[in-house]
């Protein structure tokens, strides 16, 4: 196996255990994936999913509680319907609560 598809399969698998109603951010996810440098690259391998994956990629936000948006606005707004579709309140700039919504990288309950 290549270290890039170790890679994408560790982000993955972690991005997957995120429960519903909760967040993690990009730097978590690559803490946890094995990689605690690389948040920037969780990123790159999230953007690459295929259209309609089952991983629950709007549940990632970056360190300060926001869904970027770096120029992709209508990800950002996917991103934030499917965030409040589990309760998380965003406001319309792509804001939220992180100390209220962050997963703790613990079983979900």
């Amino acid at each position: 196996m290549s270290a890039v598809t170790a890679f994408r399969e560790a982000v993955c698998a972690q991005v997957a255990r995120v429960p519903r109603g909760r967040v993690a951010t990009y730097g978590q996810i690559a803490w946890m994936a094995g990689f605690p440098r690389r948040p920037r690259q969780v990123g790159m391998v999230l953007k690459g999913l295929p259209e309609g994956t089952d991983l629950p990629w709007h549940r990632i936000v970056n360190r300060q509680g926001h869904v970027p948006s770096r120029g992709r606005w209508w990800g950002a707004m996917l991103q934030i319907a499917r965030l409040r579709e589990e309760g998380i309140e965003v406001d319309d700039a792509g804001d939220l609560d992180l100390p209220r919504y962050a997963w703790d990288g613990g079983d979900p309950a």
